[in-house]
């Protein structure tokens, strides 16, 4: 099936470059598309991707940061209108590796309409400077998602994910709200996708997390913890649709 994989990111320079080499150096390189997907960024970025346009990748630039979950929308609004069956969103600040990109799309292959990649899938795969408050909210956000889905959840705020864009033809997942434009669209999609019965699994990847020395993480403790954690209980409480 036709496609894309995209990497999202914002002022991620370093980290970013070697996001993309990795790709290039990976099985897949050739066989899927590739677009990185530019948050606005306002440090070296977008110079530094002008460098690989000759080798297969695109940018896709907001014009300003307007969160994650908007740079998302856009890049899925932008496959299915450049006729891709499938998306698969990736980190642009080097913590997943491009070598297991073929693991997902086995899934997609066998059916499956959303694969997410999970570091808790019978082993834990995360390494690095992975901060403390987060080795608790990663644990915690997946069992109440799985409270409210009746469905067991290993991993539900790893960015590491492949689905078909057939399952926005379905009216009840939309993604243009406007309160889903920072870290809220990414576990709205899932949450939606197991509640509306497409056919959901997971699959295990490896997460690391850069040391600190190259650039701090973008989530904040409380903010963006919060920011995830809402559509779990506005969907599981029928808040929002």
């Amino acid at each position: 099936m036709k496609t894309l994989v995209c990497p999202i990111a914002f002022n991620e320079e370093v980290k970013l470059r070697s996001v993309v080499e990795r790709f290039l150096k990976s099985p897949l390189n050739g066989r899927v598309d590739y677009l990185v997907m530019d948050d606005g960024s306002t440090d070296g970025t977008s110079k530094m991707l002008q460098g690989f346009a000759g080798r297969g990748v695109r940018t896709l630039r907001h014009t300003f940061q307007s969160g994650v979950g908007a740079a998302i929308r856009t890049a899925i609004k932008h496959a299915r209108a450049n006729g891709y069956e499938v998306l698969v969103i990736m980190a642009g600040n080097d913590k997943d590796n491009p070598d297991e990109l073929p693991a997902l799309l086995k899934e997609i292959d066998n059916g499956f309409d959303f694969v997410q990649g999970s570091r808790y899938k019978g082993k834990v795969g995360t390494g690095g400077d992975m901060p403390f408050y987060r080795k608790i909210a990663t644990r915690l956000h997946p069992w109440l998602m799985s409270f409210f889905l009746r469905t067991r959840i290993t991993d539900s705020t790893n960015g590491y994910r492949a689905f078909r864009l057939s399952i926005f033809s379905d009216a009840r997942i939309n993604i243009d709200q406007r309160w889903l434009d920072a870290y809220e669209l990414e576990p709205y999609l899932m949450f939606k996708a197991i509640q509306l019965k497409f056919k959901f699994t997971e699959v295990f990847v490896t997460k690391i997390y850069p040391p600190k020395k190259l650039g701090i993480t973008k989530m904040k403790p409380f903010l963006g913890w919060w920011s995830i954690l809402k559509p779990v209980f506005y969907l599981g409480l029928g808040i929002r649709k």
